[in-house]
């Protein structure tokens, strides 16, 4: 039984998605539907936590609008999506980011990942 789900869940798991892991900015475009009315929001935030679980992974990302955090979670193969674009690249320690919503200001920061090629 277990072998005939996982062969489901890879037939449907068609969509190309960047890679990408806790800490790095993204920008998030999903269809919007309102009335009869169809639309693309974009949502780029930092990417807090992510949940790998085959086809029913998702992943959180956070932004500060007017003062307030938001957080909104994806599931990563979701019809809704139809793009994700990675913004920024950054260096975390950690796996779920969890303590950003505690901070505010500079302290909100995160150190980008530089790439540094060695020159003879």
């Amino acid at each position: 039984m277990k072998k005939i789900i996982e062969k489901i869940e890879n037939n449907n798991i068609l969509k190309n998605i960047p890679t990408f892991q806790s800490g790095d900015t993204i920008n998030v475009k999903s269809w919007i539907i309102e009335g009869e009315k169809k639309r693309i929001q974009n949502f780029t935030g930092i990417v807090i936590a992510t949940r790998n679980r085959g086809f029913r992974s998702s992943f959180t990302v956070r932004k500060i609008s007017n003062g307030e955090g938001v957080e909104r979670v994806f599931k990563k193969y979701s019809p809704i999506i139809k793009e994700i674009e990675i913004k920024k690249i950054s260096k975390v320690r950690k796996s779920k980011l969890y303590y950003m919503r505690k901070l505010h200001g500079k302290s909100y920061k995160i150190k980008e990942k530089q790439n540094k090629k060695k020159v003879h």
